[in-house]
C-alpha cells in the first residue's frame, strides 16, 4: 500500500473496529463492561477524528499553495500527535518523582512522602493490568486494535500499597 493511502486504511480500519465495539457492546451484562465499551468507542472516536484532519490537511497542501508552510506544519504536528496517540479506558497514573508527587485521571496531585518516628517512606500507587477475564469479550478486540492499527491502549487500575 503507498504511503498516500495509508491513512485512508487506518481511517477504515479503525471506523470497523468501532463498529465491532458498538455490536460487542450488545452482549455486556453488566455496568463495568459497559463502561469499558463505552470508553472504547469513544476513544476510537477521537482517534478517528484526530486521523481526518490528516488527509483534510494533505488535500489542502496539493490544491492551495503554502507560501509561509503553516499547513505543512500543522500536517507534521497531526501525524506526530496521531503516532502517539493513546487510549485509556480506566485510570491514569502521572508521577513526578522529583517532587514525589502523583495524581491519578489528572485529577489533585498527593504527595507520596509520609514521615513518622520511624523515618520517611515514599509510597506510589501502581497501575495493575486486569486480565482477559475481566475484560471479557473485550481483550481480543483490544489485542487486534493494538496490532493492526498500533494505538496504545491502557486498561489498568490504580492500586494503593
Amino acid at each position: 500500500m503507498s504511503d498516500d493511502w495509508y491513512y485512508v486504511h487506518q481511517l477504515a480500519v479503525l471506523a470497523g473496529f468501532r463498529l465491532i465495539v458498538l455490536a460487542n457492546r450488545i452482549g455486556c451484562e453488566d455496568e463495568f463492561q459497559l463502561e469499558l465499551h463505552d470508553r472504547l468507542i469513544e476513544g476510537l472516536a477521537c482517534a478517528i477524528a484526530r486521523l481526518r484532519s490528516i488527509p483534510a490537511l494533505e488535500r489542502q497542501l496539493a490544491n492551495e499553495p503554502d507560501e509561509e508552510g503553516l499547513a505543512a506544519f500543522q500536517l507534521h504536528g497531526e501525524e506526530e500527535c496521531f503516532a502517539r496517540f493513546r487510549i485509556t479506558l480506566l485510570d491514569d497514573l502521572e508521577i513526578d518523582f522529583d517532587t514525589h508527587e502523583y495524581r491519578v485521571n489528572g485529577d489533585e496531585w498527593h504527595y507520596a512522602l509520609s514521615a513518622d518516628c520511624d523515618g520517611v517512606e515514599i509510597s506510589f500507587p501502581r497501575l495493575v493490568a486486569l486480565t482477559d477475564a475481566e475484560l471479557g469479550t473485550l481483550a481480543p478486540i483490544v489485542r487486534a486494535i493494538r496490532s493492526e492499527v498500533g494505538i496504545g491502549i491502557s486498561i489498568a487500575r490504580v492500586v494503593y500499597d
